[in-house]
C-alpha cells in the first residue's frame, strides 16, 4: 500500500517502537532477550506485555528485578547470572533501535514539523528500553515526549492519551495517532475521540497474521511513515 495520506490535523502523536524505529531484524546484531534466555518468544511477550504492569507503568525501576520476575513465572531456574546478562544485553538492542532510527523516517518527521504540525511522542516503555533514549536522533524534535514508565499510566489507559494532548495543546479532534497498534493502542485512541493511522510496514515481519484484528480499529492505513504528507 503506497497510497500518500494528508490529514489536516494540529497534531501527530507517534507511537515509537514497530511504528518509528526500524525493522527488528535490522535493530542490532544482538539475540533478543527471550532467545538469550532459551524462552518461547510468544510465552516471553505474553508475560511481558500482559503480566507486567508495573514495569511498563513505572512502578517497579529496578532492572533485575523487572526482568527476574518475568523469568521466575516461566522458569525459576535461569541464574541470576543469566538474568543480569540479558539486561545488559536487552538495553544494548533496545538502545541501537533507537540510534538507528531509519532516515526516511527522520527525514519525515522534519517534513511534518516544517509545515507546523505539532508532533507528539507516546510510547509504552520500561526504564530499559528508553535507557539510550537520549542519544536518538529524533529524540528532539517532539513536542511532546510521554513514556509510560514516567506518568504512571500506559496504553490503552485513556489518561495517557490524554496527558499527550494536554501537552500539544489540541483537542482530541485536532490530533491524529500513528501506530502500529501494539498494546491496544489503536482503540484506546479511538476511544478518546483521536483520529488513527496503522502503519503496517515494520510488523509484517513479526505478526503478519494480527494485522487484520488491529486494523478494524484504525481510520487510515499506511505501510511506511514517508506516505504521511
Amino acid at each position: 500500500m503506497n497510497t500518500l495520506i494528508r490529514i489536516e490535523k494540529k497534531a501527530y502523536i507517534f507511537d515509537l517502537f514497530h511504528t518509528l524505529t526500524d525493522r527488528e531484524s535490522v535493530w542490532a546484531n544482538l539475540p533478543t532477550t527471550s532467545e538469550y534466555l532459551g524462552i518461547d518468544r510468544d510465552i516471553w511477550n505474553e508475560f511481558l506485555q500482559f503480566g507486567s504492569y508495573e514495569r511498563l507503568c513505572g512502578f517497579e525501576r529496578d532492572e533485575f528485578k523487572i526482568i527476574r520476575d518475568i523469568v521466575d513465572k516461566i522458569d525459576n531456574s535461569i541464574s541470576d547470572t543469566k538474568v543480569r546478562e540479558a539486561i545488559e544485553i536487552r538495553k544494548n538492542r533496545f538502545g541501537q533501535a533507537l540510534v538507528k532510527i531509519p532516515s526516511n523516517t527522520i527525514e519525515t518527521l522534519a517534513i511534518l514539523k516544517s509545515k507546523g504540525i505539532k508532533l507528539g511522542l507516546l510510547s509504552n516503555a520500561d526504564v530499559m528500553e528508553i535507557a539510550m533514549w537520549n542519544q536518538s536522533p529524533i529524540a528532539s524534535i517532539f513536542d511532546s515526549t510521554i513514556f509510560s514508565c514516567n506518568v504512571g499510566y500506559a496504553k490503552p489507559d485513556a489518561e495517557i492519551y490524554r496527558l499527550s494532548m494536554n501537552e500539544l495543546s489540541v483537542s482530541a479532534n485536532e490530533a491524529i495517532f500513528i501506530g502500529d497498534g501494539g498494546s491496544d493502542e489503536l482503540r484506546g485512541a479511538k476511544q478518546v475521540g483521536l483520529s488513527t493511522i496503522m502503519i503496517t510496514g515494520v510488523i509484517q515481519e513479526l505478526w503478519p497474521e494480527k494485522i487484520d484484528q488491529r486494523r478494524i480499529w484504525a481510520d487510515y492505513e499506511i505501510e511506511r511513515i514517508e506516505q504521511l504528507q
